[in-house]
């Protein structure tokens, strides 16, 4: 049984690190390769952000309740996430 729990644990955090390793990946293009850009000229730079704000960010755009002008792009792109996905992947970026 320990040996199972062990496993099951070990895989969880494999797949939540896969996770934001594509999360990532969809992001570079507009937030730069170090989260070091503002998307668009608009956002706010990634980089400097806490980890705890990227994932209010990123639950926000999810549900609808953050973002400005790039609100319905943010939304379309991290909807199919779940909020634990968005959590992993915000302890990867920012400070």
């Amino acid at each position: 049984m320990k040996k199972i729990i062990i496993a099951s644990v070990a895989v969880a955090a494999l797949v939540s690190t896969l996770t934001a390793g594509v999360v990532a990946g969809k992001c570079v293009g507009c937030h730069g390769k170090n989260f070091e850009k503002k998307a668009m000229g608009k956002s706010k730079v990634v980089a400097e952000m806490t980890h705890a704000d990227i994932a209010a960010a990123l639950k926000g755009y999810k549900h609808g309740t953050y973002g400005g002008p790039m609100k319905g792009l943010m939304k379309g792109q991290v909807a199919k996430y779940s909020d634990a996905d968005l959590d992993a992947f915000a302890q990867t970026v920012g400070k």
